[in-house]
């Protein structure tokens, strides 16, 4: 009897999953469906339908689609990154009869190559007459975030791996090119045909060294000066282990004051506030933290105090509706938004708005829309969609048990006490004269106010129950 009923490459953009997969597809007997479980196709950009399933079917009952993978000629499987439907994983990682393939590569490399792709659109190379090449900035916040994701998701395999007692073929980025490490891949399969050589349509893109793709090589150097080299390529589990929310804190540029950020839509807000508070500016706030470089941070100070702000349900979540999914702006999500239209049947307009020039979106619109999507919050937090739990829209408890993993905020204020409690925080650290706090976007709140009622009100609740119950929120209005 086979041991195996399927399998799963795990990995990440930019990490030569395309390549492993053609190559996969070589060997008789076996066949990749690529990325299956993408939230925003079946299997393949601008496909529609695989194996009967479309997007809609598959997010009615994504372990149908396992099950026809299952059933196919010979031994089949697919690629899954961090941001495909979460719900196949419990699926995957229980089943011993589901061969895993953990795919690695430096996380330097697939981030610069990442940002490459972005700027030029070209994600995958056939013809290397046809190369483009860009040089990128590279930012260092952006990719402690990026990291950050990486770690927490190579950490989510191994301990679901170590809990259930199995194991996982690993490979690297570098190793894609042996073939005899190909020919183990399909023994440790249960395949018996064999490779004499590789696919050799698909050509590597970026071959230059790391440091000749970005314009900033000496601010890349520096940004990761803090991260242990050798643990940045350790497979499968990268170190430092680190609370997932941690390269998002931010520190004043010289008070002793650490914001821990809730993603309530109030982040601007007070981070303009901590650089009035210095007589700094904005961009002189710190953030990209990792564990060693803030513990640092606190050794440096003096006398320091963290701090959340918890916000209410209803603001917090018309916020990120506004934010990341009506209107056009730097925080927009143009894929879950169209998701969201396409799968969830959003009533939404097709493009996203101009904050100040609704296009005849009125107010009975609104109300209808915030409240299909404080709807679609309750299913994505119970699970029950593929879209990712994005922060903005995660339970404030959630994020803060997330923090705990590093260490709690000193104290938890609430929006409609900042006023009165920031001077009471800062006089903690030996500050006696803080600055105002800037007011929050009167647009969005005045959209807010005109369409509040009770059946909005009950839907929050229903959403973010746990948050009402363990923070005490009443209604907002």
């Amino acid at each position: 009897m086979a041991k195996f009923d399927y399998f799963v490459v795990f990995a990440d953009m930019r990490t030569g999953s395309n390549y492993l997969e053609a190559n996969i597809n070589l060997f008789d007997g076996l066949h990749c469906y690529g990325e299956a479980f993408n939230p925003s196709f079946v299997g393949y950009p601008k496909h529609n339908e695989m194996l009967g399933f479309t997007v809609e079917s598959r997010e009615e009952n994504p372990d149908a689609l396992i099950d026809a993978i299952k059933a196919s000629d010979g031994l089949a499987g697919f690629r899954f990154f961090n941001n495909h439907d979460q719900r196949v994983l419990p699926t995957c990682l229980s089943d011993p009869r589901c061969a895993k393939i953990i795919l690695t590569r430096n996380p330097v490399d697939s981030f610069v190559s990442w940002k490459i792709a972005k700027a030029t659109g070209q994600w995958k190379l056939t013809n290397a007459t046809h190369a483009k090449a860009e040089k990128v900035r590279f930012d260092g916040t952006e990719f402690a975030t990026y990291l950050d994701r990486m770690q927490k998701f190579q950490l989510l395999l191994q301990n679901a791996l170590q809990r259930s007692g199995q194991t996982a073929f690993y490979i690297n980025y570098d190793d894609l090119g042996e073939v005899e490490i190909m020919n183990g891949l399909a023994a440790f399969l249960e395949c018996s045909d064999r490779l004499n050589s590789l696919d050799r349509k698909l050509k590597k893109q970026n071959p230059a060294p790391t440091r000749d793709k970005v314009s900033n090589p000496e601010e890349m150097k520096a940004a990761i000066a803090g991260w242990d080299r050798f643990d940045l390529d350790r497979t499968p589990n990268f170190e430092p282990r680190r609370g997932p929310m941690i390269p998002a804190y931010v520190a004043a540029p010289q008070s002793g004051l650490l914001y821990l950020p809730l993603r309530s839509g109030l982040d601007e807000q007070v981070g303009q506030w901590m650089a009035d508070l210095d007589g700094c500016p904005l961009k002189e706030l710190r953030q990209g933290f990792s564990q060693k470089t803030l513990r640092e941070w606190k050794r440096g100070q003096s006398a320091h105090r963290s701090f959340a702000v918890l916000r209410h349900p209803v603001a917090r979540a018309h916020d990120s509706f506004c934010t990341h999914i009506l209107f056009e702006g730097p925080k927009l999500f143009p894929k879950i938004r169209q998701t969201l239209r396409k799968v969830h049947k959003l009533p939404i307009p097709a493009d996203p708005l101009l904050p100040r020039n609704l296009k005849g979106y009125d107010i009975a619109a609104h109300r209808t829309a915030f409240l299909a999507f404080l709807g679609f919050v309750k299913n994505n937090l119970s699970a029950q969609t593929a879209i990712r739990t994005d922060p903005s829209w995660a339970s404030q408890l959630a994020v803060l048990q997330g923090m705990a993993q590093f260490g709690l905020p000193d104290v938890i204020l609430r929006e409609d006490r900042l006023r009165d409690d920031l001077p009471f925080l800062c006089s903690q650290i030996g500050k006696t004269d803080p600055p105002a706090l800037p007011d929050t976007d009167e647009m969005v709140m005045s959209l807010l106010r005109e369409i509040y009622d009770t059946a909005i009100e009950e839907a929050a609740q229903d959403a973010y129950t746990r948050d009402y119950l363990s923070f005490g929120f009443g209604d907002w209005a």
